[in-house]
Parts: structure tokens; sequence; C-alpha cells
């Protein structure tokens, strides 16, 4: 007698439950991988613009309570100008941490636009562009390694993802067309052929502990201090940038007219 061909596999609805978790999964890590280009990429604009003026209110904080030791003192005085002025990294230091960002005249662009009165040149702009996102997100999706089911497969998909992320962490729009094109070309990947129950079993509890460690990762970035200032303002980081600036520029000018009333130059 012939089997009945309508009756489902026994292991139908595992395999169905393995596939529905691998591309959730998928998804998942994806969501995550951006969110980290983004935090990672806004910590060096953050950086890169703000982190000058931050110095630069450190040192202020310092002169000030210099000059009010000096103008009393106090032992107390003294000792909170020292702690302050030990706490302030020293100028090899900050030159070494900002690889080169000072000018030929050994000044940071801030800095020469506060003596020249010229604005400041924007940092330049590192997130991917919309474009670059829609790439990395089509290419994660077709050629993510845990969509492999042979082993030499699964290598192929790793080694090409590595240079996608990589692309995509750079913002390489022209490298994720590329490597759009090259994934195109290559061999298909094979259809999923029946597993055994066992072996589907081991898959789900796989991917259970990767969405697990996912989590893990997401919940550090979201609680890290970029990641919250990007919860903000998710659709314009810039703006937010914008504002803390304005903030931090009325402080320096108000800690500057401290100093000079101090000084006794008001």
């Amino acid at each position: 007698m012939a089997p009945d061909s309508g009756a489902p596999r026994p292991e139908e609805r595992l395999e169905q439950a393995v596939r529905a978790a691998e591309h959730a999964l998928i998804e998942y890590e994806i969501a995550v991988e951006t969110f980290r280009v983004e935090v990672e990429n806004f910590s060096r604009l953050h950086e890169q613009r703000l982190g000058p003026m931050y110095a630069r209110l450190e040192e202020l904080d310092a002169q000030i309570l210099e000059a009010r030791a000096a103008r009393t003192g106090d032992p107390e005085d003294r000792r909170r100008a020292d702690e302050a002025r030990a706490r302030l990294m020293p100028i090899p230091g900050v030159e070494e941490l900002l690889h080169g960002w000072m000018d030929g005249g050994g000044l940071f662009p801030e800095a020469s636009a506060m003596l020249t009165d010229q604005a400041v040149r924007p940092p330049e702009r590192v997130r991917p562009s919309e474009e670059a996102r829609k790439l990395y997100r089509e290419l994660a999706r077709k050629a993510h390694p845990d969509l492999a089911q042979e082993e030499s497969e699964r290598i192929r998909r790793e080694e090409f993802i590595t240079r996608v992320n990589a692309a995509y962490a750079r913002g390489d729009e022209v490298e994720l067309r590329e490597l759009a094109e090259e994934w195109a070309a290559g061999p298909k990947p094979k259809e999923q052929g029946p597993s055994r129950a066992e072996e589907l079993y081991a898959r789900l509890e796989w991917l259970a502990q990767r969405k697990e460690l996912l989590s893990l990762l997401a919940k550090e970035l979201e609680e890290s201090a970029i990641g919250a200032m990007l919860r903000l303002a998710p659709e314009d980081p810039d703006r937010l940038l914008d504002e803390i600036a304005e903030q931090l520029t009325a402080q320096v000018s108000e800690r500057e007219a401290e100093l000079a009333a101090l000084l006794g130059q008001t």
C-alpha cells in the first residue's frame, strides 16, 4: 500500500519552528548590528566634536579653583585646585588619543575658532547612508551564515558577511553595492533538506543561546551613555550634538567670565 503523500512528516512542524527561529534571529542580529554601528559612529562623532569643549571646561574649572586658592590662601581651596589639576590629562596624552586632530599650529579647530571668530569646520559625517543601510540589510538577509546547511557553505557565508559588516561600518556604499553584485553572481545556497528531529532540537537550542547573547549585547549598547543619547534623538542625532554644543559653549563663556572676575580682568 502506497504511503499517504498528503500526511505531514513527523519533523515538519519542528522544521517550521527552526526556520521561523532562524529568520527571527537574523532580523534581530541585523537590528543589533545596525544599532552597534550607530553607537560606534555617534561616539566617534561625539568625541571629535565635543571632546575639546569638555577638555576646555575642565581646564577652566581647574584655573578657577587655582585662582580662588591664590586669592583666599585657604588650604582646602588649594587641595581642591590641586586635585582638579591632577585630574586633567597632560597635553601629550590628549594629542596621542586624538591621533593628530590638532591643526598645524597645535590648536584644536574649536580653539582656533575661538581666537579667530571663524566657524568651526563640521566634523566628518561617518554614519552609513540610507542606501548603505538598505544594501546591508539585503545582504545580511541573503547571505547570513545561519541559513547554511553545510559547513563549507557556512564558512563561505561567514567570510562574505565579515566583509559586508566591515563595509557597512565604514559606510562604504560603493563597496556594499559591489558586494551585492558579487553575491548575486556567486553560487546559490542549497535548499534545506529533511533533518532528523534530534538535529532540529539541537538547532533550536543553539538559536535560543545566540538570541540570549545578542540580547545581552543589545542591553549593554542601550544602557551605555552614547546609546542613551541616541535614544533621545534617534531620527536626528546631529541636532542633539548641536544642542549639546550650544550648552557647552554657554558654559565655557560662563567659566571664562568667572575666571576673568577672579583674576581681576573685568
